[in-house]
């Protein structure tokens, strides 16, 4: 990454973002995680029942973060009985321990557990996502789900961005002796793999207290192959700093595998919203920092 491009597109105020001649992807902003939870449950919820209308599955890929959607999301399920029996789920990815095994369900970052408990469990049985249309990633489970997803069209992906700009857990790929590129990760499908430093003490910064010897080092993941298949991609993020470099990135640079998520950038319908904290930048704020560009 070039420091200096990069230190121009953190310089560019919040404000100035989504009207930005220069922006390469479309790019929304909420005041708030609140607004954006009801905003992604809205509009997850406007999808089910405009299949339903059209008499028709409803096929998405639903990640496990941001997570804020998934209470407001049942209660409008169940508050409106709206049934869930056309949708068809297909988790994204799921953390591993180190040996590449699937983590017990009550462990805060088994995202299977938690969806179990906050996505399905809520909804009255009666206008449950059938069994049969949930499709859980894991290592065991990788044939099936992507014979699963190939068998139609993906309606929707729903999902978020990490702090290199990993979707779905498509990280940058940082080893040095298998360098890829953008082609290569533009095709890459399912696989299991480690996961980077970066992203362990992330996730060990935002759950665990900085704990990052409880942060499951691998994980399973669909690629960017399935990822750019759906119809229409949405992504989401209200954490903060975590991700506002990540998404200066997307917005202005080239593709580049040093951040997936500029990949989005060739997708025909892509949208990326940002909670106004996670949009701004500090440099954007500091214009009397130095810094050697």
């Amino acid at each position: 990454m070039n420091k200096k491009d990069l230190y121009t597109w953190c310089s560019v105020p919040v404000d100035d973002l989504a009207g930005h001649p220069d922006r390469r992807i479309p790019l929304r902003l909420c005041a708030g995680p609140a607004e954006m939870a009801n905003l992604m449950a809205t509009e997850l919820l406007d999808g089910v029942r405009a299949a339903a209308v059209r008499d028709r599955m409803f096929r998405v890929i639903i990640p496990c973060g941001p997570v804020e959607w998934l209470g407001p999301f049942t209660r409008m399920v169940n508050r409106a009985s709206v049934s869930l029996s056309h949708v068809e789920v297909f988790h994204m990815d799921e953390c591993l321990d180190w040996q590449g095994r699937t983590l017990p369900r009550t462990h805060p970052y088994s995202f299977r557990g938690y969806m179990q408990r906050h996505f399905y469990d809520p909804v009255r049985p009666e206008l449950a996502v059938p069994d049969a249309h949930r499709h859980w990633l894991e290592p065991e489970t990788i044939e099936a789900v992507l014979e699963a997803i190939e068998s139609g069209p993906i309606d929707l992906m729903y999902g978020g961005w990490g702090q290199d700009g990993h979707v779905a857990y498509n990280q940058a790929r940082r080893n040095t002796l298998s360098e890829i590129t953008v082609d290569e990760l533009r095709t890459s499908s399912v696989r299991v793999q480690e996961n980077n430093v970066d992203t362990v003490l992330a996730l060990g910064q935002r759950k665990l207290g900085g704990a990052y010897q409880f942060v499951p080092p691998m994980s399973v993941t669909l690629g960017l192959r399935e990822v750019l298949s759906a119809r229409r991609i949405r992504l989401y993020s209200d954490t903060g700093a975590w991700k506002q470099t990540a998404l200066r990135v997307a917005l202005f640079s080239g593709q580049t595998v040093e951040y997936p998520i500029t990949l989005l950038q060739e997708h025909d319908d892509a949208l990326l919203t940002a909670t106004r904290e996670t949009a701004d930048h500090p440099i954007s704020r500091h214009p009397e920092w130095s810094f050697d560009v």
